[in-house]
């Protein structure tokens, strides 16, 4: 983000027509000319509902003067040129709600783009409200309406049309605006350094990987039995390798509620897995049937002492709701001061452990301890009470 910071930006150039590029020496040339733009903005077009992985099907990238669209999907095409440009530190990857399309990339090339600068999160910043739309910054910072007619596309399916090009093409085109526009807005305002902060998790690999031994932690367990959150543990961590190695998503392959049935009811042959809901016979009797079962006995062997368990809440009384209202109207109050999104300041779980008393959350680190935490303690502490001034809620110290 220094690179960023540091750096003023000219507006963008006319749209022109965006090239197709299907061979991998027009590729290599539009990275040599895009190597040197302080910026590029990027989007993705991918397929997922029939995979696990993503298939990567078109890549739209903008500089200031040109607009091209990459068919990942042509015969021959080396994408290396690609991955060589995401990773030049001196050109900003600018995206939009970037988390899926840094996740291909990380999968395509092994490494995350960077830098990067998502325009989603810097609009919260900006005070553009929550999750904050591309069609919505594309109306208030383009000035443009955003034709939506091809979001549910067929993106692998060839040839494309130009109208998918051309719906394609403006996800990146109106992106350098936004991009200009909330980067001197932020700059005007001092809130770069907040964005950077932000950036750091989207530039963690971290983010983007599953480890398929906590898998069993989302399906949010209701039992502290300790043999059955084994199996679920091993059963979780079976349904995610082997969504992997046949390449469907983990719903298709076994359903969440179908996965807590069998790790209650632990069956030991084909014909105890068939019974469970969404197993069929075949399923059961084949391959994978025979490794999930395998994988259940594995859990049932396993000592006490090797078996999961939930974690404890931390001892004490729960949190006083009146406590946690306050600190709500505190938040509405800050995200108003300061103009950003309240979600992006602090979680409902972040105020549910401040009114326990925990001070290992999110929201009394980097810039937001300053905007909110800091508020937050002394609220609790008894430091400040709050008030109606008007229409507006009215921070007073207190003694």
């Amino acid at each position: 983000m220094k690179t960023l910071m540091n750096r003023r930006h000219a507006a963008p150039a006319a749209d022109q027509n965006p090239a197709l590029i299907t061979d991998t020496g027009s590729l290599a040339a539009l990275c040599e000319r895009l190597k040197h733009e302080p910026f590029i903005t990027v989007d993705t077009e991918f397929m997922r509902e029939r995979t696990y992985w993503p298939e990567l099907c078109l890549v739209q990238l903008a500089g200031q003067d040109e607009v091209a669209e990459v068919d990942a999907l042509a015969p021959g095409l080396d994408l290396g040129p690609l991955g060589e440009l995401l990773a030049l530190p001196s050109v900003v990857k600018v995206f939009h709600a970037a988390r899926q399309d840094v996740e291909i990339f990380l999968l395509k090339f092994g490494a995350v783009p960077y830098p990067i600068f998502d325009t989603q999160i810097a609009a919260m910043v900006a005070g553009f409200g929550d999750q904050a739309s591309y069609d919505s910054l594309c109306r208030s910072l383009a000035g443009v309406q955003i034709d939506k007619a091809h979001r549910f596309s067929d993106w692998s399916a060839r040839p494309l049309s130009e109208s998918q090009l051309a719906y394609a093409a403006a996800d990146v085109t109106h992106l350098r605006k936004i991009f200009v526009s909330l980067t001197l807005r932020l700059e005007r305002e001092g809130r770069l350094a907040w964005v950077g902060q932000e950036m750091a998790a989207l530039a963690d690999p971290a983010t983007y990987l599953t480890d398929p031994d906590s898998a069993w932690e989302k399906l949010r367990p209701r039992t502290s039995n300790r043999r059955f959150l084994g199996v679920l543990r091993a059963i979780a961590a079976w349904r995610e390798r082997e969504a992997q190695r046949i390449n469907i998503p983990r719903q298709r392959l076994v359903k969440d509620d179908t996965l807590l049935e069998i790790a209650a009811t632990m069956p030991d042959s084909p014909q105890e897995l068939a019974r469970a809901r969404g197993i069929s016979e075949n399923f059961a009797k084949g391959k994978s049937g025979e490794s999930l079962l395998a994988a259940i006995r594995q859990a049932r062997a396993l000592r006490e002492e090797e078996l999961p368990q939930l974690q404890k809440e931390k001892a004490g009384p729960p949190p006083s709701p009146a406590l946690v209202a306050l600190l709500k109207v505190l938040l509405a109050a800050k995200s108003e001061e300061h103009d950003v999104a309240p979600r992006l300041l602090a979680s409902g779980d972040d105020l549910e452990k401040l009114a326990s008393g925990q001070d290992d959350v999110p929201a009394l680190h980097g810039w937001r301890r300053e905007v909110f935490g800091e508020a937050a303690l002394a609220l609790r502490s008894g430091k400040l009470a709050l008030g109606v001034d008007g229409r507006r809620v009215k921070l007073i110290p207190a003694g």
